[in-house]
């Protein structure tokens, strides 16, 4: 059997070439229906591919498609890191 450790946390704190399953959007109605029609729905495997130079924006692939959010987006977005 594999063990997996589960850590709670932000999207905007996991690290580029990590995994991560949303757990919950804290955000006002309108950003969080715009997150949840780009597949960030409770329980979704996310990966974050990487990081701008500056940090800013995050790359990240939900269900086989590739997209960007800004970071203070992503701290909008609690997640599972998934090790």
């Amino acid at each position: 059997m594999i063990e997996t450790k589960i850590k709670a946390m932000t999207l905007a704190s996991v690290p580029p070439g990590s995994r991560a399953i949303v757990r919950t959007i804290e955000s006002e109605p309108e950003f969080r229906h715009r997150l949840l029609e780009l597949g960030l729905v409770p329980g979704t495997v996310i990966s974050v591919l990487r990081r701008a130079p500056l940090g800013d924006p995050l790359e990240l692939v939900v269900r086989g498609s590739h997209f960007s959010i800004r970071r203070s987006e992503a701290e909008h977005v609690q997640v599972d890191a998934i090790s």
